[in-house]
């Protein structure tokens, strides 16, 4: 068996491999391309290799499962914590890469298949677009803030449109132009997701919670992937970033905010179906935030304890192929 470490930039990697007693066979610096990539690797049998998870790793993994090699794509954060115990580095370079792949101590990242893949990058995509349209919005009404001129109800509406337009300021123009190419790009996106909506029978059974809408679904169907991963409810949490950060001091035990680390847009995605939910639905999720509330909790803390009940039932929900039922 060989082991290869890859260190992976925008235009070039690094790559390293080695023999399990750690003698190099070969190293080199190539473009982070394809055909280079298969090219560097030719004729070299039996190799592991250990890539750092990055915004540009899906293809490079893709490529190189292609020709037969056993890749693990390194958990960048725990990948750094073990490197600094074990080498005395916090520098993840090609060489730390591979070590740690021969001595078994990587720690990996879940590689999600083609069509989850490809699902995120939709969903988040049209994350992007609405968030760019809600800085807009903004735009529009600092504008008229600036201008001392009062607006009443919601001036997104298509009557709002004409009374904006009608006031002729040019930045105002400007704004509402750029919006308007924005939400046909949503509506186009919209029309995507609703086609990728029929490929995962998930969507259905997600949909069965109440303030869990088509686009929720596949939000939190693109980020959980495959359920099965998690050995169990509490692993999805931390996923999720819903666990408190804990602080010890000798014998004491301090809990801190939520970590917020694992993916964010699962977290964010939760909270905000949470926050419907419990305003319509009388369910077991609903009654434990209620439970805080009464305890003098924040309205945030409490939400984000909705959040966790919530992912809870969808866990189970998942595993069993079951509806929501309260």
């Amino acid at each position: 068996m060989l082991y290869a470490g890859m260190d992976v930039h925008k235009r070039f990697c690094q790559i390293i491999v080695c023999t399990k007693e750690g003698e190099v066979v070969k190293k080199g610096r190539i473009k982070t391309d394809e055909k280079e990539i298969r090219e560097f690797f030719y004729g070299l049998k039996n190799v592991k290799v250990a890539i750092e998870a990055s915004a540009n790793y899906s293809y490079i993994v893709d490529a190189l499962a292609k020709e037969g090699y056993e890749v693990l794509v390194a958990h960048p954060l725990r990948t750094r914590a073990i490197a600094e115990a074990k080498i005395k580095s916090d520098k993840i370079d090609a060489k730390i890469l591979a070590d740690l792949a021969r001595g078994n101590l990587i720690p990996t990242s879940w590689i999600p298949p083609k069509e989850i893949r490809e699902l995120r990058d939709l969903v988040r995509q049209r994350i992007f677009l609405v968030k760019q349209r809600t800085k807009i919005k903004n735009k529009i009404h600092a504008e008229l803030i600036k201008r001392g001129i009062e607006c009443r109800g919601n001036i997104f509406t298509k009557a709002g449109k004409e009374w904006l337009h009608s006031l002729k300021i040019p930045a105002i123009e400007t704004y509402l132009s750029i919006m308007e190419k924005l939400e046909e790009e949503i509506k186009k996106m919209d029309k995507r997701l609703k086609e990728e909506e029929k490929k995962f029978e998930e969507v259905k059974l997600l949909k069965s919670i109440p303030g869990v809408s088509t686009f929720s679904a596949l939000v939190i169907l693109a980020e959980i992937g495959d359920v099965n991963r998690f050995p169990d409810e509490k692993k999805t949490f931390s996923y999720a970033g819903l666990v408190p950060s804990v602080h010890k001091s000798g014998d004491r035990v301090y809990y801190g905010h939520i970590t917020k680390q694992g993916s964010k847009y699962l977290r964010w995605i939760l909270v905000e179906c949470a926050r419907i939910h419990v305003r319509k639905c009388d369910s077991k999720i609903t009654e434990f935030y209620r439970k805080l509330r009464r305890k003098g909790k924040h309205e945030n803390v409490a939400i984000i304890g909705a959040a966790r009940k919530l992912l809870q039932t969808i866990y189970y929900m998942l595993k069993k192929g079951e509806s929501f039922h309260s």
